[in-house]
């Protein structure tokens, strides 16, 4: 617990840190309380449509050509997006942790297939494989967080492997072994412990990636229609582009600050984490 506390108070020392988390915070601030503040909901024809910013106090952040406001649609759509980034984050490092861990760990006939297969997913253009896999399984949260999970896990892949081959040689790896212990006992409770500073800074580049490969799904019309993502009012917003700008400003003013917020903590945890750096 104090060496959660620590490292939260180094990364809210660092300006970066500081500012990615502020960023952060107000983000999942919303998604907590857009129930609380928008009971309605972000489909909700709430008042008349294409009313600006400021024109009227009932909807401070202006209402969509259908009248729904623009302010309920943000912050339920903070909900959705940081749901659906955090979510295929987390799948993409499990598989890469495995696939990784393994590859390294053992290397040899079993490293050349998981890194041939590595190299195979990465030849593929991600943005197009997630199109192509939300379109076959049908647009839904699931198959989008699927998607967006399986065409991300090839990076940490490689950078768990590359770990795992420096760490296997260490005396400490070598002592397990001769005491006996099992392969999968010294891959996940000793070698991947001190692997995951760098998995979690790359950790939210993948979210950060995910919630804009969600976001423009959504605004080419696959994402999940049940839902209000801010890739969705993006593309609610695109045919009245010209003469009413807000509504594509607004959430892409949203998704920017999210995903710069989400950049500059991965930056700060570099630089938190690195060794080198604890030692100056």
């Amino acid at each position: 617990m104090f060496g959660r506390r620590f490292l939260l108070w180094r990364l809210a020392s660092h300006p970066s840190g500081l500012v990615g988390l502020t960023l952060i915070v107000l983000a999942v601030a919303m998604a907590v309380f857009a129930d609380w503040f928008y009971s309605s909901g972000p489909w909700t024809l709430a008042g008349p449509p294409r009313l600006w910013p400021g024109q009227d106090p009932a909807f401070p952040l202006g209402t969509d050509s259908l009248g729904r406001d623009l302010a309920a649609g943000l912050f339920h759509g903070a909900r959705v997006s940081l749901a659906v980034g955090i979510a295929a984050a987390a799948v993409s490092v499990v598989i890469g942790t495995v696939v990784g861990g393994l590859s390294g760990y053992y290397g040899g006939w079993l490293d050349d297939v998981l890194m041939r297969l590595t190299d195979a997913m990465q030849t593929i253009p991600s943005f197009l494989s997630a199109i192509a896999i939300v379109g076959i399984l049908g647009p839904s949260l699931s198959t989008i967080i699927f998607a967006i999970a399986i065409v991300s896990w090839p990076m940490i892949a490689r950078l768990v492997r590359a770990e795992f081959l420096r760490l296997r040689t260490y005396d400490f790896v070598q002592s397990c072994k001769i005491i006996g212990m099992s392969d999968m006992r010294i891959i996940f409770g000793q070698i991947l412990p001190n692997c995951m500073a760098p998995i979690i800074v790359a950790s939210s580049v993948l979210v950060a990636t995910a919630i804009i490969v969600e976001a423009s799904l959504s605004f080419l019309g696959l994402g999940d229609p049940n839902v209000m993502s801010w890739g969705t009012i993006l593309g609610n917003g695109r045919a009245a582009l010209r003469t009413a700008w807000y509504m594509t400003a607004i959430p892409a003013v949203a998704l920017v600050s999210t995903v710069l917020a989400l950049n500059l903590v991965g930056d700060a945890l570099n630089d938190v984490l690195n060794p080198r750096l604890k030692e100056r």
